[in-house]
């Protein structure tokens, strides 16, 4: 599938911050083999595109990625989810948001749940202007959609979860 982006014009922003992090992120994925991703929008920059993403996110103090990961699965769409099995993913992404500039350690995380009605419990002020719904997507459409979805590759990644296990070790993505 051949996907256009347009990105428009682009101002120069001066990014006062840097935030350098780990990161604990969870894939949810339903025995019908759909993914629970959360919807989002830069709320600093109104030219940058929608784009989902897989609950999780920053670990506070010397919180494990694990514990990270969690905590924001609960605040974020309300589950309390059972043993996490290894690190299946990582990466290091580097990213403006919101002003500020990330350098970031991610663990990613796959765990099978029954669906349920996400229900956001304890989003932070900028969560609360960044977060704007979520959506179970089934991992065919995943494969082939042109909107932005984070990590990139989510749909191939799942698909091979799905098919062969998580991996012996975790596999570094882009």
């Amino acid at each position: 599938m051949l996907c256009q982006a347009s990105l428009g014009a682009r101002q120069s922003i001066v990014v006062p911050t840097k935030m350098v992090r780990r990161a604990g992120r969870i894939v949810v994925v339903s025995p019908l083999k759909s993914v629970l991703l959360l919807s989002g929008k830069d709320p600093e920059d109104a030219t940058a595109p929608p784009f989902w993403f897989v609950p999780g996110g920053g670990a506070e103090g010397d919180e494990t990625a694990e514990a990270a990961a969690r905590r924001e699965l609960y605040e974020e769409v309300g589950a309390v989810v059972g043993d996490l099995g290894p690190v299946v993913w990582r990466r290091r992404v580097s990213f403006g948001f919101a002003g500020s500039w990330y350098e970031q350690d991610e663990s990613f995380f796959v765990v099978l749940s029954e669906r349920f009605t996400p229900q956001a419990t304890a989003l932070t002020p900028l969560e609360q202007r960044t977060t704007t719904g979520a959506r179970w997507w089934p991992v065919q459409e995943l494969l082939t959609t042109c909107e932005s979805v984070h990590p990139p590759g989510l749909g191939p990644l799942v698909a091979n979860w799905l098919a062969e296990g998580p991996p012996a070790r975790p596999l570094w993505i882009s």
